[in-house]
């Protein structure tokens, strides 16, 4: 029997978090403005990660939902840095808005490599049926930020555009979290973020410039991010790209540790941390797992017994997890995981 992938299981869980009941009330669309204002941890951001005391405007455009324990809204806003692509400069999230009263926690969710939307929108929809807000965020040239006619991508064959592309995205993450923290419904103490794959590796670097990040949880994601694109097969063409034009392995690794969490990894000692990976991933290496999970301090892990497409065996286990973990009180002592080993030893 052929093993589904992420995306193809969504059909089978994507009902479990939509309720029938209507929302009472239409909420009413807004737009405003928010402060970034650094944090006294700012000088330990990296220089290319920095973002001076700012003020920018947003739009907030509510949509249906059948929920009755959420509100979905489209939530735009200009992102901090200007590319050639006019599409690429605004950032375009979703917010999933818990409907019960009280404060809440707040995370950031990223998406995978593929730009399949629907997986972290699951995410988002679990998370809040458990009282934690998710603001869904789309990284550059991704979606409704992709340029018609433009070749720009966030992750090409050209390691430096690859580069500019994820710093980017962590600056949009770093205003995504402000605006996420200004809403009155948010504990501005829990704030976190979370991404799967490509999502869980960004999210990993944008932990260690935005210090208001204080809950981190990374699905499939790893370190050494040179490594990882040097080594997989599919990336052949990327090799071959950098070789040609006098590039050697040495100079590659050295340039992509501009963006590599491992490299950042002592900005987040102290945070709650929770890595959920696959033994036999394939596309990144277990080697790749621990490098980041040293950076880190040694977090709680886990080790499914799957490759980085077959964990979709995993999905309700990695929602169950990742719910309780964003859920649970930064001051509690976590509980030892139901599954899996707690180190990669």
């Amino acid at each position: 029997m052929k093993t589904r992938t992420w995306v193809q299981c969504l059909p089978l869980v994507l009902a479990v978090y939509v309720s029938p009941a209507p929302c009472p009330a239409e909420p009413i669309d807004r737009a405003g403005e928010v402060a970034f204002e650094p944090t006294a941890r700012e000088t330990v951001v990296p220089a290319r990660f920095h973002l001076d005391k700012h003020t920018f405007a947003f739009e907030q455009k509510f949509q249906p939902t059948s929920s009755n324990v959420f509100e979905l809204s489209d939530v735009t806003f200009p992102s901090p840095v200007v590319t050639p692509e006019p599409n690429n400069n605004t950032v375009h999230c979703e917010y999933f808005r818990p409907t019960a009263a009280g404060r809440h926690p707040g995370v950031i969710v990223l998406h995978i490599l593929g730009g399949d939307f629907n997986l972290s929108r699951l995410f988002c929809r679990a998370l809040a049926h458990h009282g934690t807000a998710a603001l869904f965020v789309k990284m550059p040239y991704y979606g409704p930020r992709r340029q018609p006619g433009s070749p720009a991508r966030m992750v090409s064959m050209d390691p430096q555009e690859t580069i500019r592309g994820m710093t980017q995205a962590v600056l949009d993450v770093r205003q995504a979290t402000a605006w996420l923290a200004a809403q009155g419904e948010i504990d501005p103490e829990q704030l976190g973020i979370m991404g799967i794959s490509l999502g869980g590796i960004t999210a990993a670097l944008a932990s260690t410039a935005e210090p208001r990040l204080q809950n981190i949880c990374l699905l499939l994601a790893g370190g050494d991010v040179g490594r990882v694109a040097w080594d997989v097969p599919y990336l052949k063409s990327l090799r071959e790209h950098w070789l040609a034009s006098g590039g050697t392995k040495e100079t590659f690794l050295a340039a992509m540790q501009a963006v590599d969490p491992v490299t950042y990894g002592v900005n987040v000692k102290g945070r709650r941390i929770l890595m959920l990976n696959a033994r036999h991933d394939e596309l990144i290496p277990r080697e790749c797992t621990e490098s980041l999970w040293r950076a880190f301090g040694e977090p709680e892990i886990i080790w499914w017994d799957a490759g980085h497409y077959t964990a979709a065996r995993y999905l309700f286990d990695g929602l169950a997890k990742t719910t309780a973990f964003f859920q649970a009180s930064a001051s509690e002592a976590r509980e030892p995981a139901s599954a899996g080993e707690s180190s990669p030893r």
